[in-house]
């Protein structure tokens, strides 16, 4: 027994600084500079044994797999340290603890629930150290359990548990990564460890507001049910439809008096009365939505969510906000597609705001991340390939002269063709490109904004105005119509010396004219169901996508 616990002892030497545990070192190749990954040799009987319980689990790990790529820097950074201990230390009395860093990383995990994860994700059956008694092998699998999950928990909270590209294969946001040796020097060299793993988290005030909303499910001030209100068919004031009785309970609307002389036998009343309808309005205006009172799939779904909302869904947004870039930009465009609509963001005041039109459940907007870098004036309307193919051949199929109708043009080799003139039961259209020329009926109208991205993603004009008055906007093939473009381009060049909106209108015409941006505009199209205000308030939309229920799923809520 004495002889193990010196072992133990020797084992809990000083932590390896930060820059030793990169285990990593710069080599000169035949005049070509490389890295290398640096092993330091175990020196203790506990650390040899830590490194062949690393090394069995680095070789079995399936190759490229997250358990592979953990695997490997836990080996790399154990490693530059000898393959000593972190988390383990001796009492006076000479038993085995989790050092005072591991007990308060542990209290992290047992409040897991307050972040949106699950504790037993993090408190697993294998980090007990009582079970693990004086055993070196057991007590060598324990360090590097709680090394694995402090990792696990650090990468969940700094940038989410899933992968973006498991929602959607468009959704092209780049995961945050945690330098997974760093965090662990970082963690056991702090005072307050806690601290370190509880700042990874977001700062955005919306998560902020969200993880209060959270807390409120659990301290046990939020017991009601949501009340959803079923799909059907529109309804507009003065109509009747039972339905309606839901409707006055979701927005606290009291029923009519009905009066005594009734009987029992009354019924409730499913009248769509001014009342009622006034309170739909108000709940529109609150949302931006469209304040007619009529209720169609918009409005059921804003209402469907708004109900303060389920834990689940606060969840799912909370996940979301972990895969955005810690920073949106001083000056910045944010477009939130299930809300249908654009900001203007200046040192987190909004600039500038408007409606948009995002793509249809068929044709999805992306999600993802970029910048501002064009303004462009009487643009071509380039037609994609999907388009070329499933819409505008079976027209040439009907009428080969389909195309000068449109205003449009077909080039081959990068020279304009006769479309009419092609056998299209014979050739693919494919091989050819399609564009609309400039002009009053141009599908981007008169201007388009561009952030160059593998999506073919921008955000333009539209002759199409009247699908603004609408609360439901998914109408697009994918790309974000402005419901007023030159506004919007008057907000977006506030930061340009050069170059207003006048700039602009005074090139309108029938040339196509690009403009550069001195200053390059980050740009965030993003998909949150829920929004808070800064009082607290949430604000739902609906799920337009279903992208919310998919990442509830992969979740397991």
């Amino acid at each position: 027994m004495n002889k193990l616990r010196a072992l133990l002892l020797a084992s809990t030497v000083a932590i390896a600084p930060p820059a030793a545990a990169l285990a990593q070192e710069v080599v000169n190749v035949a005049g070509i500079e490389a890295t290398r990954v640096v092993i330091a040799p175990p020196k203790t009987e506990l650390a040899r044994i830590i490194k062949a319980g690393l090394s069995q689990a680095y070789a079995s790990a399936t190759k490229g797999s997250r358990s592979y790529q953990q695997t490997q820097k836990l080996y790399f950074f154990y490693g530059a340290r000898h393959f000593e201990p972190l988390w383990l230390s001796q009492t006076e009395d000479g038993d085995i603890t989790f050092s005072p860093n591991a007990e308060k990383i542990v209290d992290v995990f047992k409040k897991a629930e307050l972040e949106g994860f699950r504790p037993a994700d993090y408190l697993t059956s294998n980090l007990d150290v009582a079970a693990a008694g004086t055993d070196p092998a057991k007590l060598a699998a324990l360090e590097t359990a709680f090394s694995a999950a402090a990792i696990r928990y650090a990468q969940d909270a700094f940038g989410g548990r899933v992968n973006p590209l498991d929602i959607d294969k468009n959704w092209t946001i780049t995961p945050k990564r945690i330098n997974e040796a760093e965090l662990l020097v970082k963690l056991a060299e702090s005072r307050e460890p806690d601290k370190v793993l509880l700042a990874l988290s977001p700062t955005q005030p919306e998560f902020l507001g969200l993880k209060a909303a959270l807390a409120r499910f659990y301290d046990g001030s939020v017991i009601d049910a949501a009340i959803t209100i079923p799909e059907g068919k529109l309804l507009k004031p003065g109509m009747q439809d039972e339905r309606v009785t839901l409707l006055r309970q979701r927005l606290d609307v009291p029923e009519p008096e009905i009066p005594e002389t009734a009987g029992a036998e009354a019924k409730a009343d499913i009248n769509y009365d001014e009342p009622l309808v006034a309170a739909v309005k108000a709940f529109q205006e609150g949302l931006g939505l469209n304040a007619d009172g009529a209720i169609g799939p918009a409005t059921i779904a804003a209402l469907n969510g708004g109900s303060a909302t389920t834990k689940e869904d606060i969840i799912a947004n909370m996940e979301r906000w972990r895969w955005e870039p810690n920073a949106f930009g001083e000056f910045h465009v944010a477009v939130n597609i299930p809300e249908f609509r654009l900001w203007i963001m200046n040192k987190d005041a909004v600039h500038y705001t408007t409606r948009v039109v995002v793509g249809t459940a068929k044709n999805q907007t992306p999600v993802f991340n970029d910048e501002i870098e064009h303004v462009v004036v009487n643009p071509y309307w380039n037609v994609p390939a999907s388009i070329a193919v499933n819409e505008i051949k079976p027209h040439l199929l009907a009428n080969p002269g389909y195309l000068s109708g449109q205003n449009m043009e077909m080039l081959y080799g990068g020279k304009v063709v006769n479309a009419s003139a092609i056998d299209w039961t014979q050739a693919n259209i494919k091989q050819f490109h399609i564009r609309q020329k400039p002009g009053p009926g141009n599908a981007l109208g008169q201007v388009k904004f561009l952030f160059p991205n593998q999506h073919d993603i921008y955000l333009h004009d539209t002759p199409s105005k009247s699908l603004f008055s609408r609360s439901f906007r998914a109408y697009s093939h994918g790309c974000v119509r402005v419901e007023n473009p030159m506004d919007f381009a008057d907000a977006l060049l506030a930061l340009e010396p050069e170059m207003t909106a006048d700039t602009l209108k005074a090139a309108f015409g029938d040339k196509e004219k690009w403009f550069n941006l001195k200053t390059k505009i980050p740009v965030h199209l993003s998909y949150f169901t829920l929004r808070v205000d800064k009082d607290g308030t949430i604000r739902s939309y609906g799920d337009v996508y279903g992208h919310n229920q998919r990442l509830k799923d992969l979740l397991e809520l």
